[in-house]
């Protein structure tokens, strides 16, 4: 036993010792490396540096040509460069793995989604994807939906379903609360979660899947004029958060199907991919989804002197005012100022979260690299150290400085800034990865950073832009690079 433990206890000793190294990095979520230091200046803070070569987007799944048998057809834009640049990864039809870059794109229209719906007075909370069978047959939808609602059997043979979307529950649960008084309304509930939908043929990447990330609101008012004035304050949000995101997005009128209720707004991304066919008037702002109208109408039924004329859009949101539709099945009901019971009038509002990013890269991006909506980018900025062995060496100790300095005294930029470290590749061959991956800025630390007056070549990707700039003028740029 004893030449054993003999054995195992300096790898143990070596552990720990490593262990104790490791609790002192900041991790902050992202894969981080830190420089050699020479043991004489190890006594110095190490701070952390974000590195291309840790980033998680390994190149080999990257591959989209024919015999990927995993991805399937690969049948647009937004599909093929997410995942040439290894944001996502197929695993089932129409399912994907979101891969840490995407993940970050996700969070942030998250932050920007939480900001818009709390600014007009939304609560976030989190319901159940499983959800019973009895309510959906209460609410005579589990039939109404047919083969697009994923189904299954829990061990005592009760059924259940994958929610696609969250009105019996969210109705549920407000009827559970009887002591809801008027003064507590508008009720304004929202989550952002997963959904399930057993499309027929999944397609177009994350535009049409069977698993998806959507933010679902839900209001509660006293009356119906109460009711649409909070339809219209979210459609108001809805087209703020499009705009920040710098997207032009039309409403359009559209059919309310298996959701119910009198009013509905779709909220579309004009796009040649686009599955739906938009009625556009060219002399005022009607705007309708083809079926709610007769395919063959070309006269504006608003202004009745306008033409219609007709395009392509992807549906990035949706709205609908649904009145007493499920509030009366469930009993969701309030006091009145007078003390008496009152049914809530309701309405429901949906964003496609991994449907937003999708449509952006499509609608954004060139062929062949991927342009973000800049506060929806990954990372923000990305430098580039000149090739190992070159004439100007030193400047790769300028760059990684570079990275350190901007997120110390831009604190929006903290954990915004990458080195790409892979210096074994040529510039040109980082360029055209970092095109590829659509950071909005790039910096290439090379000759002129290493002069008696410092200049810093800066690419603009979103407008093709190149720039020269001193360190003053750098360090301008940047602090009026916008973050979430």
């Amino acid at each position: 036993m004893e030449p054993i433990m003999n054995q195992i206890w300096p790898r143990v000793f070596q552990r720990i010792h490593r262990a104790s190294v490791l609790s002192r990095r900041n991790h902050s979520g992202c894969a981080a490396e830190h420089a050699t230091v020479p043991a004489s200046t190890s006594s110095r803070p190490i701070r952390p540096t974000l590195l291309v070569s840790r980033l998680y987007q390994p190149a080999n799944l990257r591959d989209v040509g024919p015999d990927n048998r995993l991805q399937g057809e690969v049948t647009c834009k937004s599909q093929r460069l997410m995942q040439q640049a290894g944001l996502i990864h197929p695993s089932n039809p129409g399912c994907y793995y979101y891969l840490p870059a995407t993940v970050r794109s996700m969070e942030k229209l998250g932050r920007i989604i939480d900001q818009e719906m709390q600014g007009i007075g939304g609560q976030k909370l989190d319901m159940p994807s499983l959800c019973s069978a009895d309510l959906w047959k209460t609410s005579d939808r589990w039939n109404l939906m047919g083969k697009e609602l994923l189904r299954l059997k829990d061990r005592h043979g009760a059924d259940y379903c994958l929610a696609p979307t969250h009105e019996e529950a969210v109705t549920t649960l407000v009827s559970h609360q009887t002591t809801l008084s008027y003064r507590q309304l508008p009720l304004l509930l929202y989550q952002i979660t997963r959904k399930f939908r057993d499309e027929p043929k999944p397609k177009f990447g994350l535009l049409r899947g069977r698993e998806f990330y959507m933010k679902d609101m839900y209001s509660f008012d006293v009356s119906e004029e109460a009711a649409y004035e909070t339809y219209e304050s979210v459609c108001e949000a809805y087209t703020r958060l499009f705009t920040r995101l710098g997207l032009r997005c039309v409403q359009v009128q559209a059919d309310t199907g298996n959701i119910g209720g009198k009013l509905s707004h779709e909220f579309q991304l004009p796009a040649e991919i686009g599955e739906d066919r938009l009625l556009i008037c060219g002399s005022c702002s009607f705007s309708a989804n083809i079926e709610t109208l007769s395919s063959d109408q070309t006269e504006c039924p608003q202004c009745k002197s306008g033409t219609l004329t007709e395009s392509k859009g992807i549906e990035v949101g949706h709205t609908f005012y649904l009145g007493k539709k499920y509030s009366h099945i469930f009993n969701a009901a309030f006091s009145n100022a007078q003390n008496k019971p009152c049914i809530a009038e309701m309405g429901c509002y949906g964003l496609g979260v991994t449907r937003i990013l999708a449509a952006a890269i499509e609608v954004l991006s060139t062929e062949d690299s991927i342009r973000w909506p800049g506060l929806l980018a990954p990372y923000q900025v990305c430098v580039l150290p000149p090739k190992k062995g070159s004439k100007v060496d030193e400047a790769g100790a300028l760059a990684e400085e570079l990275v350190h300095t901007l997120g110390e005294t831009l604190p929006r930029l903290r954990g915004e800034v990458v080195l790409d470290n892979r210096t074994q590749m040529t510039i040109g061959k980082r360029l055209k990865d970092a095109s590829r991956l659509g950071y909005p800025y790039v910096i290439v630390v090379g000759q002129g950073a290493v002069e008696e007056t410092p200049k810093y070549e800066v690419i603009c990707q979103q407008t093709g832009e190149t720039m020269f700039l001193s360190k003053d003028g750098l360090w301008d740029l940047m602090g009026r690079v916008e973050t979430v």
